[in-house]
């Protein structure tokens, strides 16, 4: 589990499609959890940043578009003890959304069959980024970017049309569930 409280943005190494090297202070053990841009990837080496990447991760999320000296958001797994600053974030992309526009506040879009989890003031991780909503429409969300935010993630190097990785509030879609299974 994390708290979409970025802990490094680290660089990119080398990516050949299957294993992922991110250069980084951050050092995790074999098979500790970080999350790369949001997504919860398995350490396979002890030191550096190195892990192995799935077919079926590279298909909902953007990491196989990355390339050397790409920036990535880094946060280590959140150990006993840990202050949750952000919200429940377990890194498990949803999906992959796109930015529309930049600016106050950054606008992105979504896929309609997850629309509706994004209500205002809700969270939302963008690129393992914990976030709060600031508006919706019909087409997705906006959030507002503070400072501290573009400047310790990668953010605020965001232009319209990029890619992101967006991951729903868990809380909601437990919600969801409980809620129709007693309405049957």
């Amino acid at each position: 589990m994390f708290t979409g409280i970025v802990r490094e943005v680290g660089r990119v190494a080398s990516f050949d499609g299957r294993r992922l090297v991110v250069d980084a202070e951050t050092r995790a053990a074999e098979g500790d959890s970080v999350a790369v841009d949001g997504v919860c990837l398995t350490a396979v080496e002890g030191g550096r940043l190195a892990f192995d990447v799935v077919d079926e991760t590279l298909s909902r999320t953007t990491l196989g578009a990355l390339r050397e000296g790409d920036p990535v958001n880094l946060e280590p797994a959140l150990r006993a003890g840990d202050p949750l600053g952000g919200h429940i974030v377990q890194g498990h992309v949803d999906c992959v959304g796109r930015v529309r526009s930049v600016g106050e506040p950054v606008w992105f879009d979504a896929p309609p069959e997850l629309r509706r989890y994004f209500v205002e003031k809700g969270s939302v991780a963008v690129d393992g980024v914990s976030l709060t909503v600031a508006a919706v429409d019909d087409a997705g969300f906006a959030v507002a970017l503070v400072p501290h935010t573009l400047a310790a993630t990668t953010l605020g190097g965001l232009e319209a049309g990029d890619r992101v990785n967006l991951e729903i509030d868990v809380l909601a879609k437990y919600l969801e569930k409980l809620v129709a299974a007693n309405v049957s």
